[in-house]
């Protein structure tokens, strides 16, 4: 599984319709888990998420706002681990028998023919 990313885009933003387009836009691309604004004068969109490509984002924004956006940080984001808690456990692996039966058992295999109805002429029947 890729990290999440924190992306921080500045966005000329003037008014409320603005920023609200805006954290559409940032929301609606691929991989975004949270999206908000920052900054002091409110022209920050931070968006996180696993997967996201800031160039497509700022691309999208500059495209749809009809603005120049500028990428200012993208960093990875690190979860904080709480002092004197133990880490949760993974789930157990299925087993080898389990995963043969779920595979092989819900797919069939697929047989295509190919048929023709009309054979091609030789010819041109037109001339």
């Amino acid at each position: 599984m890729p990290p999440q990313m924190k992306i921080v885009v500045k966005v000329p933003m003037h008014c409320d319709k603005c920023r609200t387009k805006a954290l559409k836009i940032a929301a609606a691309a691929h991989g975004v888990s949270k999206v908000s604004i920052e900054g002091a004068n409110k022209d920050h969109v931070e968006v996180i998420g696993d997967d996201v490509d800031s160039v497509c984002l700022t691309r999208s924004l500059r495209k749809k706002l009809g603005c120049s956006c500028t990428i200012l940080k993208v960093e990875e984001v690190k979860k904080a681990v709480k002092t004197g808690e133990k880490p949760t456990p993974a789930p157990p692996a299925p087993s080898a028998r389990c995963v043969q039966y779920c595979c092989t058992a819900q797919f069939r295999p697929m047989y295509c023919e190919l048929v023709h109805e009309y054979p091609e002429p030789t010819t041109c029947s037109i001339m």
